[in-house]
């Protein structure tokens, strides 16, 4: 029962009072990927200097010395499965391509009927997914900017909603004591509804007619919700950088159309470029979020230049949630 309140106000919801929470579809576009992060409590778009930039700010991933893979998984609410995965090649004066999968996986349920409330003995699953294809380039030594398209499509049994959007993003390095600056939109793109032969029903078009067909098939006709479209704006920058020690902060400001608008809060500490401990603070000032405090770690080696990999850690508070754990392991070749 769980999965199938969580799967409703996931896929269409309804709005609540003047902030329109949960009045977009695809809501998942928006549960943040990678375990760095995360942890410093999603305050990224101005560092975004990893391949999951290509979530945060498609900008970042122009900032990538050479190319990097990285696969994140999350466990969600209600045995929910959450996996990202993403890669980045380095053209090197002709910019940076990169590609990227989005899977949340709902698991298998049971059918129920108004007539067998107890099971039909049938399952059902549901999952969302979404694949972007990601494009990046250094204008400058200090500017860059990328843009994604993605494929997005939400399944339910045998009924779907798909739709097309677009990520923009510009990040700049500036002088100023190491200051960085990013902004990004996310999933500018068009409604989605909901249709497929679930949504089919045997229909008696006049009742006041006698001898007619009462089951010819009609299909319901479903509203159309628009993507969770999001504006982010960040600053960046590192206040301790000497030979074996880095400490950076960040501060995401988050502007949505269906929520209001909050802040969020990261720290990163890096030492000798091997051990990085982070944490940080997500939805400043938004009311009744569950969302708060993120802690986590990553480890990196490099077995020669410019080969390596790096596992990051995340946990994040969730309130009556509970909480959620992530986990991300990424190569740079």
């Amino acid at each position: 029962m769980k999965k199938i309140i969580l799967i409703y106000l996931i896929s269409f919801g309804f709005v609540f009072a003047q902030s329109k929470t949960g009045s977009s579809a695809a809501p998942f576009l928006n549960v943040a990927i990678g375990a760095r992060p995360i942890a410093m409590g999603g305050a990224f778009s101005a560092t975004a200097n990893d391949v999951s930039a290509l979530y945060w700010n498609p900008a970042g991933v122009s900032r990538i010395a050479g190319s990097e893979a990285m696969f994140s998984y999350s466990t969600w609410f209600a045995d929910i499965n959450y996996n990202w995965s993403g890669a980045a090649i380095n053209l090197g004066g002709m910019g940076t391509v990169g590609l990227s999968v989005t899977y949340l996986d709902y698991g298998s349920m049971e059918v129920t009927t108004l007539a067998e409330q107890d099971g039909t003995g049938q399952m059902f699953d549901a999952n969302d997914i979404a694949l972007g294809l990601t494009y990046a380039y250094n204008l400058t030594d200090k500017f860059s900017i990328g843009g994604t398209a993605k494929y997005i499509e939400q399944r339910i049994w045998n009924s779907s909603a798909t739709s097309v959007a677009f990520d923009l993003g510009v990040l700049y390095y500036s002088d100023i004591m190491g200051l960085r600056i990013g902004a990004s939109i996310s999933n500018f793109g068009s409604d989605m509804s909901l249709s497929g032969k679930d949504l089919l029903v045997q229909h008696d078009i006049d009742l006041q007619i006698e001898g007619n067909n009462e089951q010819i098939l009609a299909t319901l006709n479903t509203d159309s919700y628009p993507l969770p479209l999001l504006f982010r704006i960040g600053l960046a920058m590192d206040v301790i950088k000497i030979e074996d020690h880095v400490v950076s902060i960040g501060i995401d400001a988050l502007h949505p159309n269906d929520n209001d608008e909050s802040l969020n809060v990261g720290l990163e500490y890096v030492l000798y470029d091997l051990l990085a401990l982070r944490g940080g603070y997500k939805s400043l000032f938004l009311d009744n979020t569950e969302e708060g405090l993120t802690l986590g770690a990553g480890i990196k080696y490099n077995f020669a230049p410019g080969l390596g990999f790096y596992f990051d850690y995340a946990y994040q508070d969730f309130g009556i949630f509970e909480n959620t754990q992530h986990f991300t392991l990424g190569l740079r070749f």
